[in-house]
């Protein structure tokens, strides 16, 4: 058996699921340095003695994925590699009781609001002055800013409430000093994160706020890009797209999941909007801001959901031609309002129905990438790969949209810098460039 350590105690938080999540983790790795404690983030190479698992559990995937590396590092801490294990964020939160029965090797289950009660298991302090403080993870010029926590939106099928709890609106001021600290450390991109976006200041302010938000953080010295996640399209405030059209910070860019357009489903799914209603939304955003790249996500196989929904569903993407979409296959979560729904669509039907409606968004994506050949866009550089300096133009997210490959082997271009880039060619999902 291993003789106990005496070095100092290194804390490895590993971060699984979404970009809320990266924030998270973020602000307890803040904490922790705070306190002195030595911490890294997936650190492969030296685990660290103690593991911290920020967990994931919105569908089926991500909760299967959590529970396999809980089981890693378990099996680390029998074979006397690590010393302490312990789990955090939505999983734990929303299934706490089953997971200490199943996995009890675990040394300490907490949940998505136990911030302090995990640090002062780590032997630190929980220090409220730290506004703004945390150690980023993302590359070191661009950053997530959450700026609400929670949700109060009734969607049928989604658990998110549950493990997050109820829409809370950081205040502008908080923001605005944490933005201005991301700014001094180098961060150029901001991308603004909550569960609901659209709700923002409603709390709080008793009106939607999120344009007023925006008004402060184009005020700070070196941040160039503000990227709005994640808006939900009920009750949307529209005077963020007359901010978006005068302020060149805030990009061309919204990230709104519309998640189906039959009235039948809509209504199913508790989204408080119709088929008329999603398109008249469309046509605001884009008579606003005619070159608004729109991303949103779909969700397929939902209860009921029949041949003819779906293809009501298909004509819909072909007619809109989204700059970007993502499409999921329905998931059974317990709980939820649809989980008293039969799950009727079977999981083949399912993927043929991802697969169509990505294909089809395939080729719209192509057919919108050629048009820009021959356009010049300015581009944030994100990294080295290979042969190629990728980048990004203002409408394009980190992770789930197109990127700019410019080669290495003809050009230089700085990481983390802005560069002008001239597309030379484009595929589906990927425009090549050179600089300009």
């Amino acid at each position: 058996m291993r003789t106990k350590s005496v070095k100092k105690n290194k804390i490895n938080v590993v971060t699984l699921g979404c970009s809320k999540n990266v924030y998270d983790s973020e602000v307890l790795m803040g904490q922790l340095k705070a306190s002195d404690k030595q911490v890294v983030h997936e650190d492969e190479q030296d685990d660290g003695n103690i593991v911290v698992i920020n967990t994931c559990g919105f569908i089926g995937d991500a909760k299967e994925e959590s529970i396999n590396t809980i089981l890693h590092y378990v099996a680390k801490k029998e074979e006397g590699i690590v010393d302490k294990v312990y789990v955090t964020g939505c999983l734990s939160e929303r299934y706490k009781p089953d997971l200490e029965k199943e996995i009890p090797n675990v040394d300490e289950y907490f949940g998505t609001h136990d911030l302090p009660n995990l640090l002062k298991v780590l032997e630190a302090d929980y220090k409220h002055e730290l506004v703004g403080e945390r150690l980023t993870t993302t590359p070191i010029h661009y950053a997530y800013l959450k700026i609400a926590e929670g949700c109060d939106r009734p969607c049928s099928f989604c658990a998110i409430p549950l493990m997050r709890g109820k829409h809370i609106s950081t205040p502008i001021e908080n923001l605005v000093i944490e933005a201005t600290k991301l700014a001094k450390k180098g961060i150029k991109e901001l991308i603004l994160i909550a569960q609901d976006l659209t709700y923002y200041g409603l709390d709080i302010y008793k009106k939607r706020a999120l344009a007023d938000l925006l008004k402060e953080l184009v005020k700070i010295e070196g941040i160039e890009w503000i990227r709005l996640h994640y808006a939900f399209p009920t009750g949307f405030p529209l005077d963020v797209l007359d901010v978006m059209k005068n302020e060149p910070k805030v990009c061309n860019y919204l990230d709104i999941p519309l998640q189906h357009i039959n009235d039948t489903i809509l209504k199913s799914m508790r989204r408080g909007t119709s088929h008329t209603k999603t398109v008249q939304l469309i046509r605001q955003f884009r008579e606003a801001v005619p070159n608004m790249a729109i991303r949103t996500t779909l969700i397929v196989g939902y209860p009921g959901e029949t041949a003819a929904q779906f293809q009501e569903l298909k004509n819909w993407v072909k007619e809109t031609r989204f700059e970007r979409l993502g499409a999921f296959a329905y998931s059974h979560e317990e709980d939820t309002t649809a989980a008293n729904l039969v799950d009727d669509v079977p999981e083949e039907v399912k993927q043929q129905r991802v697969n169509e409606i990505m294909e089809l968004q395939s080729q719209i994506s192509f057919e919108l990438n050629q048009e820009k050949i021959g356009q010049e866009f300015k581009c944030l550089i994100d990294r080295k790969d290979g042969n190629y300096f990728i980048g990004r133009t203002e409408f394009d997210s980190p992770d789930v949209d197109n990127e700019v490959l410019i080669d290495a082997t003809k050009f230089y271009v700085q990481v983390g810098q802005f560069a002008r880039i001239k597309i030379t060619s484009a595929s589906e999902f990927d425009l090549y460039g050179i600089p300009v």
